[in-house]
C-alpha cells in the first residue's frame, strides 16, 4: 500500500492567500482542506485528521493563537503559524504555548514546505509510535482469548494470522463474551491497513433512519464510518441486529465500493475492509427472513469460529491462571494457588459470559486473596448462599428474577429491548428491576 499524500487543515480569513496557499500546497502533493473560520475549522479537525495544521494568527472570531489554545496538546496535529504583524515576543510565546513554528509574511515557499513536511512527519512518527503500543497490548489480548495447547486452538490461532494478511471481509461467529472484537482489532493490526484507523460499529444501535448518516456521512458535514476508516477496517458488531432494509445499501459498499453520502448525488469510492461479528446463527436468520442470503454471501468470505469456553475443557484453567497472573500484578500480590476445589469449580461451570466472565471472576479472586482469604467458588458466587433456601417467598422470587434477567442479558448481547421482549416485561419495569435487583449490566454487556 503506498503512502498516503500527507493532509492539511489550512485557516486563513484572506481569500486570496487561502488560494494561494492551496495552490502551493496542492501543487507539492498536499491533501488540502481550507477553512476562512477557525472555529469551523476546530469542528472539522476530528472528523478530517490532518497530519498539520497552518493558521493566520490575526482573524476574526478565533485568532489563530486562541486555536492553538484550544487544540489537545496530547493528541491534536502540530499547529504552524503564519503571520504579518509578528513580533518576536508573539512568536517566543506561541512557541511556549505549543505552536510547532512561526513564520512571518511574506515567508519563502520553500521554507514553509520544509516546516510542513517536518512537521507532518514528526506526528505521523509518534502516532505509528502510540499504534504500535496499542498494537502490541492487543496482540497479548489475542493470546488470552486463544490460549490453549489443544490442536482445535492451536489451528485456530494459526488461521487468525493467515487470514489477516488478506484484504476479503471476515466474519467472526461465537457467543458473547468470546472475544469477538479483541480477534476484529488483532486482524487490523496484523494487516497492512495496520496505520489506518479501526472503527468498531454497534449495529444493534442502530436504526434505518440513522444508518445512512452514521454510515455515509453527508457532503459538507461528517464523513461517516466508511469514508473516515478510509484504508482501514470497519467492524460490524453484532451484525444480526442490522435492519433488513438497509443491508441492500451496505452489500452496494462491500461489492463496489461506492458511497453516497446524505444529500449528494455523487458517487464516492472507499477503500475498507469490513470485519463483521455475531453471536446469532445467521444462516438460520436467512431461512426466517431476517437477514439477506446475498449479504451474508459477502461477509463471510472468510469465517473464524470462536468455541464457547465451557467447550474447551482445561483450557479453562490455562486461561484462569493467565488472568490471575496479570490481576495480581496489578494489584501488586503473589498469585493465589489454585485448589483441588478452585479447579472442580472452574471446570464444571457453564460459562454463560465466556472469557470475559472468566477475567471477572480472576480479578475477584486476587482482590479476596488480597483481603488475606477467598476461593474461586466464593469468586464464582457459587460458594456463598449456594446451598441456603431463601426465608421469605419475596427473597426466593427476586433471586429467580436475578436469575432469569443475566441470562437474558448474556443470552441478547445486552440489547435491552430484546432482553424485555424476551422477559415479556417492558423495558421501564426491566430498568426498574436491574437497579433493583443490583444487576452489575457491565460485567454481562460486550466489551
Amino acid at each position: 500500500m503506498n503512502k498516503p499524500a500527507f493532509k492539511i487543515l489550512l485557516v486563513d480569513d484572506d481569500r486570496e492567500m487561502r488560494a494561494s496557499l492551496e495552490h502551493l500546497l496542492g501543487r507539492a502533493g498536499w491533501k488540502v482542506e481550507a477553512f476562512a473560520d477557525a472555529r469551523i475549522a476546530l469542528t472539522r479537525l476530528a472528523d478530517l485528521a490532518p497530519d498539520v495544521i497552518l493558521s493566520d494568527v490575526r482573524m476574526p472570531g478565533m485568532t489563530g493563537l486562541e486555536l492553538l489554545a484550544a487544540l489537545d496538546k496530547n493528541n491534536a496535529p502540530p499547529l504552524v503559524l503564519i503571520s504579518a504583524h509578528g513580533d518576536i515576543s508573539m512568536a517566543v510565546q506561541a512557541m511556549q504555548d505549543g505552536a510547532y513554528s512561526f513564520l512571518e509574511k511574506p515567508f519563502d515557499p520553500r521554507q514553509l514546505l520544509r516546516v510542513l513536511q517536518h512537521a507532518a512527519e514528526n506526528h505521523r512518527l509518534l502516532a505509528s509510535t502510540k499504534r504500535l503500543r496499542k498494537q502490541l497490548a492487543q496482540l497479548s489480548g489475542i493470546d488470552r482469548v486463544l490460549l490453549g495447547p489443544s490442536p482445535a486452538m492451536t489451528n485456530l490461532r494459526n488461521e487468525v494470522f493467515e487470514i489477516a494478511d488478506t484484504q476479503h471481509t471476515v466474519l467472526i461467529q461465537g457467543e458473547t463474551g468470546t472475544g469477538k472484537e479483541l480477534i476484529a482489532r488483532a486482524l487490523h493490526s496484523m494487516s497492512p491497513r495496520c496505520d489506518h484507523e479501526f472503527i468498531a460499529v454497534n449495529c444493534a444501535n442502530m436504526s434505518s433512519k440513522s444508518m445512512d448518516l452514521q454510515m455515509f456521512g453527508t457532503t459538507d458535514g461528517p464523513l461517516g464510518f466508511f469514508r473516515k476508516a478510509e484504508g482501514g477496517t470497519v467492524f460490524l458488531d453484532e451484525i444480526a441486529a442490522f435492519p433488513v432494509e438497509a443491508q441492500a445499501k451496505l452489500l452496494r459498499v462491500l461489492e463496489t465500493g461506492e458511497v453516497i453520502p446524505v444529500g449528494s448525488d455523487q458517487v464516492t469510492f472507499v477503500n475498507v475492509r469490513v470485519i463483521a461479528a455475531s453471536n446469532e446463527n445467521l444462516e438460520a436468520k436467512v431461512k426466517n427472513g431476517g437477514f439477506r442470503a446475498d449479504f451474508l454471501f459477502r461477509l463471510n468470505t472468510f469465517q473464524i469460529d470462536l468455541p464457547a469456553l465451557k467447550t474447551r475443557g482445561e483450557d479453562v484453567i490455562i486461561i484462569f491462571q493467565h488472568f490471575l497472573a496479570q490481576a495480581a500484578q496489578t494489584y501488586e500480590i503473589e498469585p493465589p494457588d489454585l485448589t483441588a476445589a478452585d479447579t472442580a469449580a472452574l471446570l464444571s461451570y457453564e460459562w454463560p459470559g465466556n472469557v470475559r466472565e472468566l477475567r471477572h471472576v480472576a480479578e475477584r479472586r486476587v482482590l479476596a486473596a488480597r483481603r488475606g482469604g477467598g476461593s474461586v467458588p466464593a469468586a464464582m458466587r457459587l460458594e456463598e448462599g449456594e446451598h441456603d433456601v431463601p426465608e421469605t417467598l419475596r427473597e426466593a422470587i427476586a433471586a429467580f428474577e436475578r436469575t432469569l434477567i443475566c441470562k437474558s442479558i448474556y443470552t441478547h448481547s445486552g440489547r435491552m429491548d430484546a432482553v424485555a421482549e424476551a422477559l415479556g416485561i417492558g423495558r421501564r419495569t426491566l430498568n426498574d428491576k436491574i437497579v433493583k435487583l443490583g444487576i452489575d449490566k457491565e460485567i454481562l454487556l460486550p466489551e
